[in-house]
């Protein structure tokens, strides 16, 4: 059998992508190297991913939201049940809206009024996962839709031709018409079809760890900065830290007691004694990325396409981007509609938006280094982001509101995330694009945009309505990534409007 598109990596990326492309249609095969989807480390406090507004937008859209956000029971190893924190950050309001290398920034401060279109949504609270809970429901979706996951077999080497790739496991050997790899940041696929890898090394090694403490009294509660390091105690027992050995202990030995134990005594410059070593894993901050994301018929996603250190958790969300732009240009590739240079556009829109975030991350570990410097640095950092201009644009880019691809058009709300305009009906935005088809949403009763937008079929789902708040719209075209296509403030522009069309769905009249 051959496959359309085969996905190595069954983490949230992999898992997402395939529920995009069955929204097409697309038969899938999902390849997953480890047998067990679980470990505790995908488990609170290790494994909990603040959500960004796209990463919300995107599972809202999909209608993947409540199933992301509802607490779930699920088994320990031992066997007992616990409940999964999901949903609204902290369950409750906080004023705290967001860090940079630990800086806070306050909702009070931040002055929403600077983004115009941005209607009241689910994206604008912010919300929290654990790991585990985001793979089990995105897992149980794509089974649903009919995604065939395989576990157990990892991707070992590839070939591909200009018809196919065939992909050979640890076990068996299969066909995709397009391989992606969305294997993480030692991808196998990433290695086996040559794609260049380059960045900056790491400055140091981070350690996660649920420990015992005999002495707790010892250890500070916070981010806590010392001539040495940092680390940070969300709860006793519960630490990060960060020890600047250029990465010298990540993955290169055994995370003993012992040794965590003398880290955090180097670090916090105290003596303090642990007694036991429950849980540990190590991190750096390492940014590379990969210079082409797509190499004849395979593409990198997520992590296989880009890492960097987690400071700010922002490239769990990263990668769930990737995913919602691929999704829907390779379907369109895959049935024969997709307009010329659709498929490169998923790297020309999203590496840059990579780039962005990877320096985001270098700039943190620069305020993070134990030196006079940086802490000087500091001081001025938490003046600016204490300031409504400062904690604004310190959220625009945390919360990722400010995202905006390079489309072209007129309109200033063209390359952005639609509004999620409420209907005079009360239907939003987010639910007209639950099948992953494109929209365009016409806001004049007379419907002048409706023989235009028939042109391409079941490509564009066309409706007419009034909307609550319209913000001075009459007309606006939406990508099947929620993406602002078209915009226009007049009942006019017909022919700008069937070029746009045309630009992201292919030429009308063709069916796929």
């Amino acid at each position: 059998m051959i496959y359309d598109v085969v996905i190595a990596g069954a983490g949230p990326v992999g898992l997402f992508l395939a529920c995009e492309l069955r929204l097409a249609g697309i038969s899938v095969l999902v390849l997953e190297q480890t047998e067990d989807p679980r470990s505790p480390l995908k488990r609170l406090p290790f494994g909990m991913r603040g959500l960004s507004a796209p990463a919300i937008e995107a599972f809202y859209r999909r209608g993947l939201l409540n199933d992301i956000t509802a607490p779930l029971r699920v088994k320990d190893d031992a066997g007992s049940s616990r409940t999964s924190i999901a949903g609204p950050e902290m369950q409750q309001p906080r004023r705290q809206a967001g860090h940079f290398a630990g800086i806070p920034f306050d909702y009070d401060n931040v002055d929403t009024s600077k983004w115009p279109y941005r209607l009241p949504s689910p994206a604008t609270t912010n919300m929290a996962a654990d790991m585990e809970h985001i793979e089990t429901a995105l897992a149980a979706r794509a089974s649903t839709m009919g995604v065939e996951i395989r576990r157990g077999l990892g991707v070992v080497d590839i070939d591909q031709s200009d018809e196919d790739v065939v992909i050979r496991t640890n076990g068996e050997t299969f066909r995709g018409r397009w391989l992606v790899g969305c294997d993480g940041g030692r991808s196998t696929v990433r290695k086996a079809g040559g794609f260049e890898f380059t960045g900056t090394d790491p400055e140091f090694t981070g350690y996660s760890v649920q420990v015992e403490i005999g002495d707790p009294g010892k250890l500070g509660s916070g981010r806590i900065y010392t001539p040495t390091g940092m680390y940070f105690q969300s709860r006793p027992g519960t630490i990060a830290m960060v020890d600047f050995d250029g990465g010298a202990f990540h993955r290169t030995q055994p995370i003993t007691l012992e040794h965590v134990q003398a880290v955090l005594r180097r670090i916090s410059g105290t003596e303090v004694t642990l007694t036991a070593l429950q849980l540990a894993t190590t991190w750096t901050d390492r940014a590379y990325q990969a210079k082409a994301y797509r190499k004849g018929r395979v593409l990198l996603a997520g992590d296989a396409a880009h890492i960097h250190s987690p400071l700010g958790g922002q490239g769990f969300n990263l990668g769930l981007g990737d995913a919602m732009n691929l999704g829907w240009k390779l379907a369109a590739t895959i049935r024969g509609h997709a307009p010329a240079g659709l498929l490169d556009s998923y790297s020309s829109e999203r590496q840059p938006v990579a780039v962005q975030v990877l320096d985001w991350s270098r700039a943190q570990v620069a305020l993070m280094r134990p030196s006079m410097h940086s802490r000087a640095l500091e001081a001025i950092i938490r003046d600016l982001i204490d300031t409504r201009d400062g904690a604004t644009y310190f959220a625009e880019r945390v919360w990722g509101v400010s995202l905006r691809y390079d489309l072209g058009g007129s309109h200033p709300l063209v390359g952005r995330s639609a509004p999620d305009f409420e209907l005079v009906d009360g239907t939003k935005l987010g639910a007209l694009l639950s099948k992953g088809s494109g929209l365009f949403l016409d806001f004049d009763a007379g419907r002048p945009f409706q023989a235009l937008a028939s042109g391409w079929g079941d490509r564009i789902a066309y409706v007419a309505s009034d909307a609550k708040d319209r913000l001075g719209l009459r007309a606006v075209l939406v990508r099947p990534d929620g993406v602002v296509a078209w915009a226009a403030e007049a009942a006019r522009g017909h022919e700008e409007a069937a070029k746009a069309a045309s630009q992201w769905f292919g030429e009308p009249g063709k069916m796929g």
